[in-house]
């Protein structure tokens, strides 16, 4: 009873992480069934959690830092990290992986009811995993720095870096273990998926404008993120968000002209 209260109370303290995890389990669902949608998150929660566990020990892969247990009667912790945490993790690397299908894959297009060719090829590609690894860790350019002022916001103070940080105080082997995850989680669930494809089939209905779904939600995750950097007064990293974002808007809408 306590594991489901705090659970529920994870919900009420964090809402937003979970109406991006409702977008991303329907999303995925649409795109790949039930099976490998839940498959897909408790890897990718698994991974980042023994990660997040590692690294609040010995620094490995996102450098030395701490989680501040204030919120610890509040909300679901595993061990000292706040099982949110690494929750986020399934939804952000999931989304960057469509972006990374849509800038690769051949589209079908009719208006703005454009849809993922025939992906079977590259699905698990190196190319395709590792752009989604860095369109990952490009989104993370924005969340740690906001994150870390969670202070100045609803998020309230999270954590420490051991040592300060060289951009905006997030160290940048952060992003190197952002990089980390994203890969380890992808190709360890492009193995799972091979072997399924060969015992389960995947079929799925098609929507129109289902290969915009999960890059929308990419560019949504952004927008919420950089909405709160500007109301927390961090104009500078803002303004860098703001560049960054419209360049892989521009590569998407490059890709979607021709």
């Amino acid at each position: 009873m306590e594991t489901l209260s705090l659970l529920w109370g994870t919900v009420l303290l964090r809402p937003y992480v979970f109406i991006f995890l409702a977008v991303y389990l329907t999303i995925a669902i649409l795109n790949m069934g039930v099976l490998r949608s839940l498959f897909f998150t408790v890897l990718a929660y698994s991974i980042a959690f023994l990660c997040e566990y590692s690294s609040t020990r010995n620094g490995f892969p996102f450098g030395f830092y701490t989680y501040i247990d204030t919120t610890r009667d509040q909300e679901l912790w595993i061990s000292n990290v706040p099982f949110m945490d690494s929750l986020s993790f399934s939804f952000l690397i999931y989304v960057s992986y469509t972006l990374s299908l849509l800038l690769w894959a051949p589209l079908i297009k009719k208006g703005w009811d454009i849809r993922l060719g025939e992906i079977g090829p590259i699905k698990h590609s190196f190319k395709v995993i590792a752009s989604a690894s860095i369109l990952c860790m490009l989104m993370d350019v924005i969340i740690d720095p906001v994150a870390f002022r969670g202070d100045q916001w609803f998020l309230g103070k999270i954590y420490f870096y051991r040592e300060p940080g060289e951009y905006f105080h997030i160290p940048l082997t952060n992003f190197a273990g952002w990089l980390f995850v994203s890969a380890t989680t992808l190709t360890c669930f492009a193995a799972f998926n091979s072997l399924l494809d060969h015992k389960i089939p995947l079929k799925t209905k098609q929507i129109a404008g289902q290969a915009l779904l999960g890059p929308g939600l990419y560019f949504g995750v952004l927008a919420f993120n950089l909405g709160v950097t500007f109301y927390i007064g961090e104009f500078l990293l803002g303004v860098w968000g703001i560049f960054f974002t419209s360049g892989v808007l521009s590569l998407v809408g490059f890709k979607i002209r021709n």
